[in-house]
């Protein structure tokens, strides 16, 4: 009987996969730009982190409307940046993505119109990045995604997470 081959750490992952996660711990969490809170809090070996958006690191927003403005594909790239800055959240949190046990799951918001029908599809773009950094054990967990009709500046959007920790 064959083993399937070994999953990296996250962290080796995250650099063979060349992601450009950002350093919340020298730039600051973007989230604070948005209005008061704090970019997670703690509770035991839960870990839940306030709202991610499709920010690029020159701060670039990834907005606009799907069904409208921009099509699945474009909000599904959109998802995957707002994975990369939920990465930058978990580092800043505790401090290396090897510390992730599991994505407990993710709420996703997709600014869309009333007829566009493919949310569930922009939010692959960050459980896919998730299961590629993490592996299919520890990076797919839950998730609903609800369209609304706007985000802070623009964006496109956004989720929250909840992740388990190792002990």
């Amino acid at each position: 009987m064959t083993r399937p081959p070994q999953q990296m750490a996250p962290e080796q992952m995250a650099i063979a996969m060349g992601l450009d996660i950002p350093d919340f711990d020298t730039t600051g969490y973007y989230g604070a730009d948005y209005g008061t809170m704090k970019p997670f809090h703690r509770m035991g070996n839960l870990l839940f982190l306030s709202g991610h958006v499709g920010q690029k690191p020159d701060g670039t927003v990834m907005g606009g409307r799907l069904g409208d403005t921009l099509g699945t594909a474009e909000g599904y790239a959109a998802a995957r940046v707002c994975g990369q800055n939920l990465l930058g959240g978990i580092r800043q949190a505790v401090g290396s993505l090897d510390q992730v046990r599991s994505i407990v799951r993710t709420l996703n918001f997709v600014v869309c119109t009333p007829g566009f029908t493919e949310v569930h599809k922009v939010s692959s773009g960050l459980s896919d990045l998730l299961v590629e950094v993490f592996g299919p054990e520890r990076g797919l967990g839950g998730r609903a995604t609800i369209g609304v009709t706007a985000l802070a500046q623009g964006h496109c959007f956004e989720t929250w997470a909840t992740i388990e920790l190792e002990p």
